[in-house]
């Protein structure tokens, strides 16, 4: 018998049986005594890339870029215990986010579970964990289901509301020794899965409006809409607001693409004027919104797959729950026999505006506005570009820098600093014939250094851009329009040079925006891991500082509640 070949059907024989059948073809994870049974299952089986990560919240964040540049499920695996708290944070990121993924994690001998005696990786009540970190926390109960409790799991982790799903399976569930029966999904016939009816009153507002605004977020994305809402924004002449997951819903070199700049006043004063809102799978978060404090027009058509979304944080005069798609295409075939001629007047009104945000914002960048155009330049359009919470991403990198295809934008959606270098190693093993670029900063980076390894073993042509100013500069800013005074935020690094070459690398340092599209231009050509490290203090300040989203300082200062 071929030492990979084994007689019995076993639990984690089932798993990986499911993986396969939902496409599955890279899985990311540490393996462990508490998961080894899965590990060896997919290593007989053989179709099924395993990614070692350096730690589980790594792992964690790699499945997540690599569901967000594919649409795909992403799967990771991680251990008992702390295995499972290490990779609890980066959960959150993609609950946050609402990306689709499959945890599997192992837990104690189903005899042990709860009984507090010490087995090895035990911990109290890992399922409440899994429970608050993720969209839905499941332990199986029983080997013999197995099968369709993953299936499942994998339909959960894609309903909308999408995001990670946790599936527990104790250690000795793993090998237990079950039978291999098929389990078919069967639907009946008489399902009615017809064109969506929309009211009559929400298209003739639509088919009248003569200021609309399309609010786009990551749901378009989700939803393979952005063929659909560039369209819709043509026929009505709309301008196009984009949230921070919904960049790249229509190019942003479009001239009716105002992006992501809701929050900024010259946006505020279009939305205020405007007689429609059509938001799109938007969550209205509240750093993008001014926590909510941005005016939206009465006559509001909500279209989003999830039903809590409707009237959460904004009213609606229409709530239209469905598939983006299916429902833009339904208006744009229904509104089209109507009359509609868009207003001219309007449409430049737009493109001023867009134009204004953006010189307005270059006007802060000082020196890195040129390391903006020099990436620009230099990158191909369809590169996907990710960002960790850093002041650059933060202030240019998330919004001067054009996206033009959906899933080649990619950020922190929870807020959280650091999972930037583990994303963008998923987002590159998914997409090999893409160029991935990260920008982070030095503070962050170091979060999760250790997965540059990573990169290097699977030989990714990643390249990322550092921006080191030795310490937290967004809080640095914050702290002194808030205090006058900064704690906490100075830190000591490495030289990044140095450390990346050890880790397999190639790297540089620049001082200069010149120095910076020359290095970038051979890190594309070369096709190898590289870093180039920014620094900041050669480079220069930027022109005006950045404090965080508006009011972040006032929040921190001293007041009466």
């Amino acid at each position: 018998m071929n030492q990979l070949e084994q007689i019995e059907f076993t639990t984690a024989d089932a798993i990986v049986q499911e993986l396969v059948r939902a496409g599955v073809e890279v899985a990311f994870g540490i393996v462990s005594i508490h998961n080894m049974p899965i590990y060896d299952a997919i290593l007989r089986e053989g179709s099924i890339h395993l990614v070692c990560s350096r730690g589980e919240s790594g792992a964690v964040n790699m499945a997540d870029g690599y569901a967000r540049a594919t649409g795909k499920l992403g799967v990771v695996i991680t251990s008992t215990g702390t295995g499972a708290g290490n990779a609890a944070g980066s959960l959150v990121e993609a609950w946050a986010a609402g990306t689709p993924i499959l945890h599997l994690t192992g837990e104690v001998a189903s005899n042990y579970l709860g009984t507090g005696r010490g087995y090895i990786h035990e911990m109290k009540d890992q399922l409440s964990m899994m429970e608050g970190s993720s969209k839905k926390a499941i332990r199986l109960r029983k080997p013999e289901q197995t099968s369709a409790v993953v299936r499942n799991a994998i339909q959960d982790a894609f309903a909308a509301p999408s995001g990670p799903v946790t599936l527990e399976i104790p250690i000795d569930f793993q090998s237990a020794i079950i039978p291999n029966n098929p389990i078919q999904e069967v639907r009946s016939t008489t399902i009615n899965h017809s064109i969506p009816y929309l009211p009559e009153e929400a298209l003739i507002k639509i088919s009248n409006s003569r200021r609309p605004v399309i609010w786009a977020g990551g749901g378009v994305i989700t939803a393979g809409a952005s063929k659909e809402v560039q369209e819709l924004a043509e026929m009505i002449g709309a301008a196009v607001i984009t949230s921070q997951s919904g960049k790249g819903s229509i190019p942003e070199d479009h001239p009716q693409c105002i992006g992501h700049f809701a929050a900024y006043e010259l946006t505020k004063d279009l939305l205020k004027n405007s007689d429609l809102l059509i938001s799109i799978g938007v969550r209205f978060r509240g750093n993008e919104t001014s926590n909510w404090k941005v005016s939206v027009p009465n006559e509001h058509i909500s279209i989003d797959a999830d039903w809590l979304a409707m009237n959460r944080n904004y009213e609606s005069t229409y709530g239209l729950v469905g598939d983006a798609k299916e429902i833009l295409t339904k208006i744009i075939h229904d509104i089209s026999d109507m009359s509609i001629t868009p207003d001219k007047e309007y449409i430049e009104e737009v493109k001023t505006v867009r134009e204004k945000l953006r010189t307005q914002l270059r006007e802060t960048l000082g020196p890195y506005e040129q390391i903006l155009d020099g990436m620009q330049k230099v990158l191909p359009r369809n590169s996907i570009l990710v960002r960790d919470v850093t002041v650059q991403a933060n202030v240019w990198g998330s919004r001067l820098f054009e996206i033009y295809e959906p899933r080649t934008s990619i950020h922190a959606s929870g807020g959280g600093i650091g999972q930037g270098l583990p994303t963008a190693i998923g987002a590159q093993i998914a997409c090999k014939d893409q160029q991935v670029v990260l920008m982070a900063g030095d503070g962050g980076f170091m979060v999760n250094v250790g997965e540059m390894a990573v990169a290097a073993q699977e030989n990714l042509p990643l390249i990322v851009v550092l921006f080191d100013d030795a310490g937290y500069g967004v809080l640095r800013n914050i702290q002194d329009a808030a205090y006058g005074r900064q704690v906490a935020v100075d830190l000591l690094s490495p030289d990044f040079v140095l450390l990346a070459k050890s880790m397999g690398f190639e790297a540089s340092r620049i001082g200069s925006p010149d120095e910076f599209t020359a290095e970038l231009e051979k890190a594309i050509e070369n096709e190898k891991p590289t870093m180039i490290v920014v620094d900041m203090e050669s480079v220069g300040p930027m022109a005006k500082p950045f404090g965080g989203p508006p009011g972040a300082a006032d929040a921190f200062k001293p007041k009466k509640l």
